[in-house]
């Protein structure tokens, strides 16, 4: 029975793990949207945006892993993603960690076969990171950063307040600040949806 379901787990997605996988892309979407907006429009409060993001997606990214138990959910979500943060005109550095960080997501949720709430939990927290791949540019290069965005459409203004209120201090505390978010996140959605994760075999560890 063991090798049947490790072998169930590597085969590849049907159209019905698609369309799920597509669902609950733009559900993910949709609540990073909602926790990004109360910050990424002000120039101050922006650096909060990461947190705020990853506040409300854990527990839609723990019920994909749920319903699709096997290697591709993620990625197709980090690369869905990773084309939306590039069309919209956000750094190029954020789709690339968008992808990045889904490998990285999907390899740590296959050590739990995609069935330990742990090993998805830590994957999780490591995929809410995404959005760093931007804000990181602001203490490696200003410069570029500055010209990208605004060449991108964002107005100077809005770049020159955002330049000036970033502290060194801040990127360590938005990492540590967001992974905490994602965990109280995914605490959240482990006890919400606890029924909906034993019907589909996910162990609480």
């Amino acid at each position: 029975m063991s090798m049947y379901r490790q072998a169930g787990q590597k085969q590849a997605l049907s159209i019905k793990d698609l369309i799920i996988t597509g669902v609950f892309s733009a559900l993910f979407f949709m609540f990073m949207m909602i926790g990004a907006a109360f910050f990424a429009p002000n120039p101050v409060l922006t650096f909060l945006m990461p947190a705020g993001a990853a506040l409300l997606t854990g527990p839609i990214y723990l019920l994909m892993i749920a319903k699709v138990p096997r290697f591709g959910p993620i990625l197709i979500l980090g690369i869905i993603l990773a084309m939306i943060t590039f069309v919209t005109g956000m750094y190029w550095l954020w789709s690339l960690t968008c992808v990045l960080l889904a490998v990285i997501g999907e390899l740590i949720a296959s050590i739990g076969k995609y069935k330990s709430m742990n090993a998805n939990v830590i994957s999780y927290i490591i995929f809410s990171l995404h959005p760093m791949g931007s804000y990181i540019m602001l203490w490696f290069n200003q410069q570029a950063y500055r010209e990208y965005l605004v060449g991108q459409g964002t107005e100077q203004a809005y770049m020159d307040t955002m330049l000036s209120t970033a502290q060194s201090w801040m990127l360590p505390a938005m990492i540590v600040g967001t992974m905490l978010c994602a965990w109280i996140s995914a605490l959240l959605g482990k006890r919400l949806l606890r029924k909906q994760f034993e019907k589909s075999g996910v162990l609480a560890d």
